[in-house]
């Protein structure tokens, strides 16, 4: 810090002592002048040979002893010196003149001629002014190498500092938040005022001194602003052209022996990652040689706990899901259609992540706003607006053993309507069971211009419809009592954003209050709720659609095609992912563990089917070097061995051998220890010296490489660290410290 402040001062006195030592070298310059006029008009007066014969010696030391004072004696009236203000004890009128007369000579370089001698005024020189000045002139003479010695020095000096701070780099003002020092707003500003000014005054001496061709020589001055918009201190820099790689050339800067490229071009050519932002007033260059993060591994890793990193995961608001689809509850992705399909895999992460958020984030808050019970009707006698035609009324419901809401509402009426107005939370949630066709709506006012957008859930298997500011989901014929619970701001949001694309457009659009619901057509109502979060809701929509959906095979076939590369086979509809099948064994081994419901288990046992076939014969074995058991995230031929999807699916093996037991997990445990056995032998062949690799296509096929991007690259690092807390080999700690390395621009060693 203490460095810093002395830079800082430091450079504000160089720049201080610039400007004074250019003014008191003109003054020398001109004191220098005087002395010299002085000088020569005494060795005149010697060679005239005139003395003071009244003058005492006494009179003549007192006057030698004041003679240091050296000043121009002034022609006028009163007799004073111009530049003393000291009265003359002689002469007068008479006195000053014949000075004054001389002075006029010595100036035009002249001597004195005999006419010019007889002059009175010169006939006037034995006056006792005269004299006086006589005097004045033998103590300059006697003194006037001195002080030429000590304005010369003095002019040395100046012109030292000068070529200093003209060389010198300006001061900069601190801007480091990590520097642990900071320069208070007040300092930056006079500093900013005092450089903004500084600064214009040298542009503009610039601009009166140089010629017009010297003025285009100079280097440009660039500036910088702070967030006010006042111009700060700035550097000569020159503009200078660089020569990339002996093909094409690019403007850059030049400041000394340092050279500076535009980060435009940095960014790309060597993939790095930076930005301005703005701390305190002031603007910050925040640069860093990787875009993704590594999530520390909290403790040792269990089957019922968080899952990876998975609690910061969402995957609804990602723009290749289209929608949370009303019947089934679970995204639907466009990654590979626009047409929308079911990813397995991307349902398994829905689920994950929600559970890991429920055991990370505290407890929801819940509105309840009908349960149909005596209390609610005392508490809320006229939340339910009915217009005529309409009716609700609160009935027994034998199959629930407790009373509902049963509300009557034909299609062309408002409907019957229940006043909710909540401003905080937006997951809604009720009962549901339909007699006839009908919906349950949800009035949003937004924040585009506080308009009202209505979500309806619709009694039919539409997917998902926008028109005008009305959007529909079809939640299916929900003729049997259900839980409907959606998430408004989701809703809203790709309804709004609905496109024919495979990505959902952008919108900025959000709910700011839950005005009302309103219910058409004829049925059962109960529990309507509105709160923070429903992390477990969507957790067991995604473990209850995976046990609908596996097939016979054990698997959750994938029904789109899937071209992995050039040189692979295209995979054809209905195939097998060993990362769905192991990130699906763990969602149903954690809704197990939950509700210790067998359903799960055994849908998570039957799940390793796929694991013991080739991909040949429709499963996602490969076998590398014809020695290593891989497990296919692409069941590709030739094989791909994509790295990230092996180890979900070996993750997805060790929760089902842990949670089993020793007689139901022996499957899971052989197909879980053979894997591992792989991992740790083919390994190093995923690490390049500054990244990793995604697939082995290089090897399978003989092309480039495929460069694992940063998020893979932190992916492959997070699956380590989970496999070190539960495998003790050390070949897993040693890769997550040098592929950790890697994302700060670390290289491993070359020859």
């Amino acid at each position: 810090m203490l460095k810093t402040e002395w830079g800082l001062v430091n450079g504000r006195f160089l720049m201080v002592m610039k400007h004074i030592g250019l003014t008191y070298c003109l003054h020398f310059v001109a004191m220098l002048r005087e002395i010299v006029l002085l000088i020569k008009r005494c060795e005149m007066r010697e060679r005239r040979g005139y003395k003071d014969p009244n003058a005492s010696s006494d009179v003549q030391e007192e006057r030698l002893e004041g003679m240091l004072i050296v000043g121009r004696v002034g022609s006028g009236d009163s007799g004073e010196d111009s530049g003393s203000g000291q009265k003359l004890e002689a002469g007068g009128k008479k006195g000053n003149l014949p000075v004054s007369v001389q002075e006029q000579w010595l100036v035009a370089g002249q001597e004195p001629t005999g006419h010019q001698l007889d002059s009175p005024a010169v006939k006037d020189l034995s006056s006792p002014g005269w004299y006086d000045v006589n005097m004045r002139c033998l103590a300059a003479r006697v003194n006037y190498k001195t002080l030429i010695v000590i304005c010369t020095l003095f002019t040395l000096v100046t012109v030292l500092l000068w070529n200093k701070c003209s060389s010198d780099k300006a001061a900069q003002f601190p801007r480091s938040l990590n520097s642990g020092f900071r320069v208070d707003s007040l300092e930056k500003r006079a500093a900013a005022s005092e450089s903004n000014n500084y600064v214009n005054s040298l542009v503009k001496q610039q601009s009166e001194e140089a010629s017009p061709q010297e003025q285009q020589k100079a280097p440009p001055i660039v500036g910088g602003f702070n967030s006010n918009g006042n111009k700060v201190l700035g550097l000569k820099y020159e503009e200078i052209d660089c020569l990339i790689n002996d093909e094409h050339t690019i403007k850059g800067r030049r400041e000394g022996s340092e050279v500076f490229l535009p980060f435009s071009w940095v960014e790309k050519y060597f993939e790095v990652y930076g930005k301005v932002a703005q701390y305190d007033g002031y603007d910050r260059f925040e640069f860093s040689h990787s875009y993704s993060k590594v999530y520390t591994q909290r403790a040792p890793y269990h089957p019922d706990g968080v899952f990876m990193s998975f609690e910061g995961y969402n995957v609804e608001v990602r723009d290749r899901v289209k929608c949370i689809s009303g019947v089934e509850g679970v995204p639907l992705s466009t990654q590979w259609g626009p047409q929308g399909y079911f990813y397995p895999i991307q349902i398994a992460q829905y689920g994950l992540s929600h559970y890991s958020k429920n055991l990370t984030e505290k407890p929801p808050h819940i509105e309840v706003y009908e349960t149909a019970e005596d209390k609610d009707k005392s508490s809320r006698p006229t939340d339910w607006t009915v217009p005529k035609g309409c009716s609700v009324a609160t009935v027994s419901d034998k199959s629930r053993f407790t009373n509902v809401k049963q509300f009557v509402a034909p299609e062309n009426t408002e409907g019957a309507s229940l006043q909710l107005g909540n401003t905080r939370d937006f997951i809604i949630s009720f009962d549901l069971k339909f007699l006839t066709n009908g919906s349950i709506s949800v009035v949003l006012e937004t924040t585009e211009k506080n308009q009202l957008f209505t979500v309806h859930y619709v009694s039919n298997m539409q997917l998902i419809a926008f028109k005008d500011r009305d959007i529909y989901y079809g939640i299916g014929p929900r003729t049997s009592w259900s839980t409907v619970t959606r998430d408004l701001v989701t809703d809203l949001r790709k309804g709004v954003g609905l496109s024919n694309t495979k990505a959902v457009k952008q919108t900025k659009i959000m709910p700011k209050k839950v005005v009302r619901l309103i219910a058409k057509g004829k049925g059962l109502i109960d529990n309507i709720t509105i709160a923070t979060t429903a992390h477990m809701a969507a957790f067991f929509a995604a473990s209850d659609w995976l046990v609908r959906n596996q097939d016979e095979r054990g698997g959750w076939p994938i029904m789109v095609m899937r071209k992995l590369g050039e040189g692979f086979r295209s995979l054809d509809p209905g195939w097998y992912s060993a990362m769905a099948q192991g990130q699906a064994i763990s969602t149903l081994v954690r809704a197990y563990l939950l509700t210790k419901d067998h359903t799960f288990l055994n849908s998570a046992l039957r799940a390793t089917a796929p694991y013991k076939l080739l991909s040949e014969q429709h499963g996602v074995k490969a076998v590398f070097m014809k020695k290593h058991d891989w497990y296919e995230e692409y069941p590709t031929s030739p094989s791909s061995f994509v790295l990230n999807g092996f180890m979900y699916s070996l993750i997805g093996l060790y929760d089902l051998k842990e949670t089993a037991g020793e007689k139901l997990g022996k499957e899971a445990k052989l197909l879980y220890d053979r894997g591992m056995e792989s991992l740790k032998a083919m390994l190093p062949l995923y690490d390049t010296g500054s990244g990793t690799i995604y697939d082995l296509r290089h090897f399978m096929l003989g092309t480039a490489p495929n460069l694992a991007r940063w998020d893979y690259h932190t992916t492959h690092i997070n699956q380590l660290q989970l496999l070190s807390t539960i495998d003790e080999a050390p070949i897993f700690k040693e890769f997550v410290k040098r592929w950790k390395s890697y994302l700060k621009g670390g290289r491993a060693k070359h020859n």
